[in-house]
C-alpha cells in the first residue's frame, strides 16, 4: 500500500502487515505515524488524500468555538486510530478551495476519505465516545 509521509509528503510503499512496526519514510527517515493530527494545505492535501490509507479530515477554523472544543477529541483519536487511518486537519480559512471542493457548509465537518473518495461525513462537534464509534463504523478495512 502507498502511505504519504507526514513530514516530507513523499509516498512510501508499505506492506499492510508492517503498519504496526513503527515504519519510517524511505526519503526523510522520519516516522510515518506520529500520533498527532496532520495539518494539510491545498498543496499537500492531494498527496495524502490519494494514498491507500483511509484519511479522517477535520475541516475547522480558528474563530469557531465548537472547532476549538473538538480539537482535543480529534487529537486523542489520532493516537488511538493510527496506523488504521491518517487524521488530518484542514483550516477552511487557509484552504477555502478545499472547503468549496467538499461543499463544507458548517464547521467542524468531519470526512473520511479512502483513495480520494468520500466514505462518510459527520457535521458538528461530538463527544469522544460518539466520534470513536463513528470511526469504528465507517473506517474502511486496510487491505
Amino acid at each position: 500500500m502507498l502511505i504519504c509521509c507526514p513530514h516530507c509528503h513523499r509516498k512510501n510503499r508499505l506492506e499492510p502487515a508492517r503498519l504496526d512496526a513503527n515504519p519510517t519514510c524511505g526519503a526523510c527517515k522520519q516516522a510515518l505515524f506520529t500520533g498527532q493530527p496532520l495539518s494539510l494545505s491545498s498543496t499537500t492535501f492531494a498527496k495524502h488524500a490519494s494514498a491507500d490509507l483511509p484519511m479522517v479530515i477535520d475541516f475547522w477554523a480558528s474563530w469557531c468555538g465548537p472547532c476549538q472544543q473538538f480539537a482535543p477529541v480529534f487529537a486523542k483519536a489520532a493516537t488511538a486510530f493510527e496506523p488504521r487511518a491518517r487524521l488530518a486537519k484542514v483550516d477552511t480559512e487557509a484552504a477555502p478551495d478545499l472547503a468549496a471542493r467538499f461543499a463544507i457548509r458548517s464547521i467542524p465537518t468531519l470526512l473520511i476519505l479512502h483513495r480520494g473518495q468520500e466514505v462518510a461525513r459527520l457535521n458538528g462537534a461530538v463527544p469522544p465516545q460518539e466520534f470513536a464509534r463513528w470511526l469504528d463504523t465507517h473506517l474502511p478495512a486496510i487491505t
